[in-house]
């Protein structure tokens, strides 16, 4: 799935993001407003996690999803 999409189904995505990455509340959410460099680093942030990881998991996550 596009990141467009999800960036537009942004209230759906918001649960489906903190079932993948539970770190994140519902604040971090809504600031991010569906701003994928947002999530990125937000994910940074709260994991620990690398950029480059962040963003394969990123498009392994939007990538599996079917709205």
């Amino acid at each position: 799935m596009d990141w467009n999409r999800i960036e537009g189904n942004w209230k759906q995505a918001k649960g489906k993001i903190k079932e993948q990455w539970g770190k994140l509340t519902d604040d971090d959410l809504d600031q991010i407003a569906g701003k994928r460099d947002q999530l990125e680093g937000k994910i940074q942030e709260r994991y620990g996690i690398e950029k480059d990881r962040i963003k394969r998991d990123i498009d392994d996550w939007s990538g599996s999803q079917t709205w």
